[in-house]
């Protein structure tokens, strides 16, 4: 294939690997994705690189881990300093554009005034439309990206070039808006009601503005130039708020609790989770502990922004076939990190060692592609900028220095094959200036086991048989028959703890 190939990276927040039909979720509706995997090919072992936003994102955008690329937990902007995919695809000739949540910079008002975001909640909310600096100046390129319409936010408290265009259409809802943020921490939200119709909800924003972007592209805005679009939408990230239709689509004594829900008085008497459960400063921001009917009501909400999300996707890849661009595009489709969605008793995302966070959904479509396949093969988020870069057949001395993932097009061509031992997941997590209370775990990930260490506890971790115990409520960590194999994995972790260190700045003399 001579041309160029296109990419559409299509991404969500917080979509749990297991809340899509072609998983064998019998309860949602994802019809679109569904195909999606069809005429592609799944990945059913992928894991996140760090389960937070933006760690994952810095990652996705540049083949490092956390350590590496410097964003080690949310609050910490990506430096310009950093190379990303974007940069190499620029200078190569494609034309890059982002739609939807980035989370490369931060959004809560800054510890000290020095720092600034362009994506901070409170500077696009500080003053009028016409007036207003930050939309004004939003910086060009943006990490590579040469076009950018972006949102900060979740649910229906959503900021960012967003905001400007819902604005310009519904602008008796901002003084709402702004009444909502003044009043309400969104991160303590699990759910909320949409003042907003379907129609000027941020789902069908991404949606929008990304298929104006393509046909814009079609009609030949940008010359001949192949596109790289990053499609995020900000949901089915909490607080949920699904409009419309959406809000009602599923019910909630439809849901069945997890198998593990029952767990959560176990997890009190955990080292580290019993501690974090107790502690004041994480209640409710992170993880928390949850009854049945707000676990169900949690998921029904999901299940409906996640049908929404799914019918976007639909009409952007109709679209794709319209215009002609299906046959020269790769379509990713992918989430930042999951969530626990009642597991253990539990809700939301945080520091711990269970699949619900740590899995992603993973699926790719390539021209003249094999169909419907699934692989069961290891891989990690990391890995998905260097295949892309090595699909697009881009010279590797082109690419970000020191790329740390793997090329997993071999395994497009034939599924069965095995190019991954493990998986590494770094998470740190600061709370306050400085990190005042600073926690760090480490997960490895085989195809049998699954690892977990904590910074702060001594001789103790989380050991469980992927293949033996799926809901994870049996912790082998100190039986007595599975010294061996923890041993044989706190090795093999060392060494990819030791693998993930970054090697640039490059070396440029002897001495």
């Amino acid at each position: 294939m001579s041309k160029k190939l296109n990419v559409l990276f299509i991404m969500t927040d917080q979509h749990r690997a297991d809340h899509m039909g072609c998983t064998g979720n019998s309860i949602i509706k994802t019809p679109n994705l569904d195909k999606l995997a069809s005429d592609g090919i799944r990945f059913s072992n992928a894991f996140c690189t760090s389960p937070m936003c933006m760690p994952n994102r810095a990652t996705l955008l540049t083949g490092y881990f956390p350590n590496v690329h410097g964003v080690r937990s949310n609050g910490i902007n990506l430096s310009d300093d950093v190379p990303t995919i974007t940069d190499t695809l620029t200078k190569k000739g494609w034309h890059t554009a982002a739609f939807g949540k980035l989370h490369l910079q931060f959004w809560s008002p800054p510890y000290k005034r020095r720092y600034k975001s362009a994506e901070c909640w409170g500077d696009w909310m500080a003053t009028e439309l016409a007036n207003n600096p930050v939309r004004e100046n939003f910086p060009i390129p943006y990490y590579g990206f040469k076009e950018v319409e972006m949102i900060s936010g979740h649910g229906i408290y959503c900021t960012g070039h967003y905001m400007q265009w819902l604005e310009e259409r519904y602008p008796e809802y901002m003084k709402t808006l702004k009444k909502r943020f003044k009043k309400v921490d969104n991160f303590f939200l699990l759910y909320d009601k949409s003042d907003l119709p379907e129609e000027l909800y941020s789902t069908t924003y991404v949606k929008n503005r990304t298929i104006a972007y393509l046909e814009r592209h079609a009609r030949g805005d940008y010359g001949e130039k192949p596109f790289f679009i990053h499609c995020s939408f900000p949901d089915p990230h909490h607080p949920i708020c699904p409009p419309g239709k959406y809000e009602q689509m599923y019910k909630s004594e439809d849901i069945d609790l997890p198998e593990s829900f029952s767990d959560l008085s176990n997890l009190y008497d955990h080292p580290f989770l019993g501690n974090y459960l107790r502690n004041p400063l994480f209640r409710g921001a992170m993880i928390r502990e949850s009854t049945e009917e707000e676990v169900r009501k949690f998921i029904s909400l999901t299940y409906g922004s996640m049908t929404m999300i799914d019918h976007a996707i639909g009409e952007i890849l109709a679209s794709l076939e319209k215009l002609g661009h299906a046959n020269n595009t790769i379509v990713i489709y992918t989430s930042d990190h999951g969530d626990l969605m009642g597991d253990h008793g539990l809700l939301l995302k945080g520091p711990s060692p269970f699949k619900g966070v740590l899995k992603v959904p993973l699926i790719w479509k390539i021209p003249e592609q094999k169909r419907n396949l699934v692989s069961d093969s290891l891989i990690s988020s990391i890995d998905i900028p260097k295949t892309i870069l090595e699909l697009l057949h881009i010279n590797p001395r082109h690419h970000p220095p020191k790329m740390q993932g793997i090329d997993f097009s071999p395994v497009f061509r034939d599924p069965l094959k095995k190019l991954r031992n493990s998986c590494l997941i770094m998470e740190d997590e600061e709370l306050g200036p400085n990190g005042p209370l600073i926690i760090k775990l480490r997960h490895l990930i085989t195809e049998t086991y699954k690892l977990t260490i904590y910074d702060d506890i001594n001789d103790y971790g989380d050991l469980y048989n992927r293949k033996d115990d799926p809901y994870e409520l049996n912790n082998l960590y100190d039986s007595s028959n599975h010294q061996g194999v923890r041993n044989d994995l706190l090795d093999k972790m060392i060494h990819a703890l030791l693998n993930s260190e970054g090697r640039f700045p490059e070396r440029i003399a002897g001495v």
